[in-house]
């Protein structure tokens, strides 16, 4: 990564007590990933996974008090059990939207053959960086892996 892609980034890294492949279903499977996705009391009503470059990967969140966020948006390469990496500044067919961030996640095997996990968001600009730390990155992003893991046991 670029100093500059750096400096516009946002990164979760963790260990998880999981296996990877466990981590790779639930972030690639629609029936689990709107089990885990949003923090509580968040949630996903909807999922739907191309997973290819280009392919559809859309999201509709709803909130507590019935806040509707649907999100389209395109992956931009598929490594299977390894990388994902999407944006929302394309829908599918490659039709451009309106961008805020790239989403990457790569997950490798520790020795104890658990997940180290790293979720990056890389965004265009320090004032949407800034915004989205402020929406709670951390905090949420850091919850929603926690209910991946706890989906991830049971698998």
């Amino acid at each position: 990564m670029t100093a500059s892609a750096a400096a516009h980034s946002l990164t979760l890294e963790r260990n998880l007590p999981v296996p990877r492949a466990a981590v790779w279903r639930c972030w690639t499977e629609p029936a689990l990933l709107v089990q885990w996705f949003c923090p509580k009391p968040w949630g996903v009503s909807e999922a739907v996974m191309e997973l290819q470059a280009g392919g559809r990967f859309f999201t509709h969140m709803v909130g507590p008090n019935g806040e509707q966020v649907p999100n389209e948006g395109v992956f931009l390469e598929v490594v299977p059990g390894r990388k994902l990496v999407f944006t929302d500044a394309f829908q599918a067919g490659w039709v451009p939207a309106k961008p805020f961030m790239v989403g990457e996640i790569t997950l490798a095997d520790t020795p104890e053959g658990h997940t180290h996990y790293v979720a990056r968001a890389l965004h265009w600009s320090a004032e949407d960086k800034a915004q989205h730390e402020a929406m709670g990155f951390h905090e949420g992003w850091g919850a929603a892996a926690d209910q991946l893991v706890a989906l991830a046991q049971t698998l």
